[in-house]
């Protein structure tokens, strides 16, 4: 799947629930599908600055492609991140540099999440692209 066909996916998913109370079970439970970084990962190097709970991701680049794992300690942040590697992971440098995440903007998660949580979405954002543009270049 290309990662607009997997935004258009999370769209529809979301535009199932009717309030922001079910859509925030979802993003916990899809915080609690995500495969666990491991332990020797969280590391401050490893740790996403700009998030006001502690997130970890750590590229690992496979076969042409960035594989992505995280964790959070908190489970609202761990869904959002589940989020980003669900959209994100599987997909070349080039793709997730030029990515258009515009799926953010359509489920309503800036509308509808703390300032502080919308900045720690947009330090995700902004490290995965930097990731990917770093392993690009090797």
């Amino acid at each position: 799947m290309t990662i607009n066909e997997i935004q258009d996916e999370l769209i529809e998913d979301f535009a199932f629930y009717e309030d922001w109370m079910e859509k925030y079970e979802y993003i916990i439970q899809l915080g609690k599908e995500l495969p666990l970084i491991e332990e020797a990962y969280k590391q401050d190097e490893y740790i996403i600055k700009g998030c006001q709970s502690k997130v970890w991701l750590k590229p690992d680049m496979q076969a042409g492609k960035i594989e992505f794992t995280a964790d959070s300690d908190a489970v609202i942040t761990k869904g959002l991140v589940s989020l980003m590697v669900k959209v994100l992971s599987g997909h070349t440098p080039k793709e997730i540099a030029d990515a258009d995440l515009y799926f953010i903007d359509q489920i309503g998660l800036k509308e509808h999440l703390s300032p502080t949580r919308a900045n720690g979405l947009l330090s995700m954002v902004k490290q995965m692209k930097l990731y990917a543009i770093a392993l690009q270049m090797k």
